[in-house]
Formats: structure tokens, C-alpha cells, sequence
């Protein structure tokens, strides 16, 4: 196909998926809309190159370091610090997504497809591509199918979940309301941008400039992650701690040069490229759908489900454990926990909805979002932009090559 023709068609695509998830209040999340399409089209005959054509497919599969390390630059320590019970609580559901798959899932489901399934299910497009990425290095194609259709599919799961938690915690909040409690507000800390020697005079700034640190950043991960592979210290536990996959790599320091001043926030919306490069790499998710026969979409089915079950119960027994010794109530807890199924901005509608749809006056509705709308933005970050990345690749060296 043509690369502008092909650029079209996508773009459309994602243009539809928009709409829809905007018309629905993303109850239908725009990652399935366009799957859905996608898939449609290659069986109607649209060609199974096409993202390749596109260009797309070769840029977010580059860039996927670089948008790493922008993630790890929008961190705000401060305020992590400041939820470090909603750190641990999510954290504590990835930890129940983990355990439950690889000791319940591997028996019924497999051991690979337990272990490809985990990250996705803790995160979303990042981990997802990385599983899909392994289980293509193993000669395992149905798997990454499965690791594609996770990410479009557990939101599904994971909305009316999230949902349902927030309306029994808003409820509880009134409740304490009327009988008199004050509430202290959950406040936002701000992100800091800190001015050093690093950083050039506003005046000599431009896109490429903030694109150029960021990519610097992505290279050194990579750079540094290939070097630590080749060092061997004759200690198992010592080789799998410094043999750090280059995607963690770069999350951690897109955290850490934010936090010192050398790489300024968001450098990639500073860049004038976020939105192209999130594009791009949405091609390289919905790539993994092409050749899939409907046949093959049925077969994984089931798989999908059985890790999606599982997944989520290990987050409400893990979250709610983990809440209870933190006293954090059982619903806050497992919403909380649910954030990985759907992270950001579905944690920032899903809180705002609840909200409105329970609240009877403004202020009402003011003092659920001081009490809920923190914890789940802190939540989805964890989750989906650390947790799961972190998870792929301490996971992701486990997968052996097919037979």
C-alpha cells in the first residue's frame, strides 16, 4: 500500500476511536474501536503490511525508550511520597496479579501464557508491547496476539470494576459526612522543574532541543542495559538484579534526570511530538493483530479470559490485604487496585463521573474528588507507567523458545 494511503487509513481509524471513546464516556475505550477496525480490515483485505507501509510501525518501535523515559519525567516524587499508602496498595495488586497467574494460571493456561499475560494485565500499551515482543522472540505468535488483545480488552473489565468501588466509597464518604466528619483534602503536590547548569536559557530552546535530552536519555539506557548483560558476576541473584531490561532502564532515568533538573518535564509534549510518536506507537500494538484469522482470535479467547479473571481477583485479594493493614478502606483499596486495568486518563474520568453521578450539591461532589481523585491518579501512574514496565522485564528473560 502507498505510505500516504496507508498513513490515511490509520489515521482515521484513530480519528473514529476518539469519537467513540469520547461519545461513551470511554465505557468503550478507543483501543477497541480501532482493534475491531483494524481486525475487520485485514479480513476484508486490507493488507496485513500496512502499518509497515505506513512507516509508523519503524518509529514507534524506535521510540518506545524515548517514550519511556518522557513517562518516567512527568513522575512527581513529591507526590508519591505524599500517597505512599497508594504506592504500596497498587503495587501490592500488580504483586496479587503476578502470584495468582503464575501459581493458579500456568497449571490451567500455561506457564508462557501465564507469564505474557501478567504484564499487560498489570499495565497497558507499554507492557504489552514488550510481552508481545517476547513471545515473538520465542516463536510464540499466538501470544502475542493474546498480549494485543489484553491490553484493548481489559478495560472492559476494569471501568464498571473501578466504578463500582468508587460509587460504595462515595457513598461511605457522605455517610461519614453527614454524621459529622471533616475530611482532609488529599492535595496535589505540584511537579517541580529545577533550573540547573543543565539546562539552556529559555531563549535558546526549541522542539529539538527537548527531543535531542530526551533521546539522549533513551540511548544511555539502552547503551548501559547492553553493557550490564554482557557482565557475568558468577552469582544468579547478582546477574538477573544488573541485567536490567533497557525499557526499565529508561523509565528510571527519565525519574531520576527529571528529579535532578537535567531533563525538563514532558519533554516530548514540549517537543511537539508526543501525540505523532503515541501514534506510532499504536501501530506497533495494532501490528500485532495483523494475520490474525478469526480462528485464531477463538482460540485465544478463553486464555484471555481464564488471565483476566484471575488477574483481577489477585488484585482485589492483594489491594484489599494490603489496604486493611494500612487502614484503607476495602473499596478505596480495590479501586485503587483496578487503576492498572486502565490507568490514565481512565482514572481521572472514572473518579470525575463517580462523583458527579453520586454528589447531590457541588460541594458534596468536591469532597468525593478530594478523597478519591488523588489516590487514583497517583494509582494509574504507578500501575500502568512503573509497576507493569517493571514486571515485562523481570518476566519477559523467563519466556523459552517454542519446540
Amino acid at each position: 500500500m502507498d505510505t500516504l494511503q496507508a498513513l490515511l487509513f490509520i489515521f482515521i481509524v484513530y480519528a473514529i476511536g476518539d469519537v467513540v471513546a469520547t461519545a461513551t464516556k470511554s465505557i468503550v475505550p478507543s483501543l477497541f474501536v480501532c482493534s475491531v477496525i483494524f481486525l475487520v480490515g485485514f479480513w476484508l483485505g486490507i493488507p496485513e503490511t500496512l502499518f509497515k507501509d505506513s512507516l509508523l510501525y519503524d518509529i514507534g518501535a524506535v521510540m518506545i525508550t524515548t517514550l519511556l523515559v518522557h513517562m518516567g519525567s512527568m513522575l512527581n516524587l513529591g507526590q508519591l511520597i505524599a500517597q505512599w499508602k497508594t504506592v504500596l496498595i497498587a503495587a501490592g495488586g500488580i504483586v496479587g496479579i503476578a502470584i495468582l497467574l503464575l501459581l493458579l494460571g500456568s497449571p490451567i493456561v500455561g506457564k508462557e501464557t501465564a507469564i505474557v499475560a501478567a504484564p499487560p494485565i498489570s499495565g497497558g500499551i507499554i507492557a504489552g508491547l514488550q510481552m508481545a515482543e517476547a513471545a515473538a522472540a520465542i516463536g510464540r505468535n499466538d501470544l502475542k496476539l493474546m498480549a494485543t488483545l489484553l491490553v484493548v480488552l481489559q478495560g472492559f473489565v476494569g471501568y464498571p470494576l473501578a466504578s463500582f468501588c468508587l460509587r460504595r466509597e462515595a457513598n461511605r464518604i457522605l455517610k461519614l459526612k453527614a454524621e459529622g466528619y471533616t475530611f482532609q483534602e488529599d492535595e496535589v503536590v505540584e511537579q517541580r522543574e529545577l533550573k540547573t547548569i543543565f539546562q539552556l536559557p529559555e531563549k535558546y530552546t526549541s522542539p529539538n532541543y527537548f527531543l535531542a535530552k530526551a533521546i539522549l536519555i533513551a540511548f544511555i539506557a539502552t547503551f548501559v542495559s547492553s553493557l550490564l548483560k554482557r557482565i557475568d558476576t558468577g552469582v544468579f541473584i547478582l546477574n538477573v538484579l544488573i541485567r536490567i531490561d533497557k525499557n526499565v532502564l529508561a523509565l528510571i532515568l527519565g525519574i531520576v534526570f527529571a528529579e535532578i533538573g537535567f531533563l525538563e518535564r514532558e519533554p516530548l509534549n514540549k517537543g511537539n511530538s508526543f501525540g505523532f510518536l503515541m501514534a506510532a506507537l499504536m501501530a506497533v500494538i495494532y501490528g500485532g493483530l495483523a494475520g490474525a484469522s478469526p480462528k485464531d482470535i477463538l482460540e485465544i479467547l478463553l486464555p484471555i479470559v481464564i488471565c483476566l479473571a484471575l488477574g483481577t481477583v489477585g488484585i482485589g485479594i492483594m489491594s484489599i490485604i494490603v489496604g486493611k493493614v494500612l487502614k484503607i478502606g476495602a473499596w478505596m483499596a480495590f479501586a485503587i487496585g483496578t487503576s492498572a486495568l486502565f490507568g490514565f486518563p481512565g482514572t481521572y474520568v472514572v473518579s470525575q463521573e463517580v462523583a458527579r453521578g453520586v454528589a447531590k450539591s457541588e460541594e458534596e461532589k468536591e469532597i468525593i474528588l478530594s478523597q478519591i481523585l488523588p489516590k487514583m491518579l497517583v494509582a494509574g501512574f504507578v500501575t500502568v507507567s512503573i509497576g507493569s514496565v517493571v514486571l515485562a522485564g523481570i518476566l519477559a528473560p523467563m519466556l523459552t523458545p517454542a519446540m
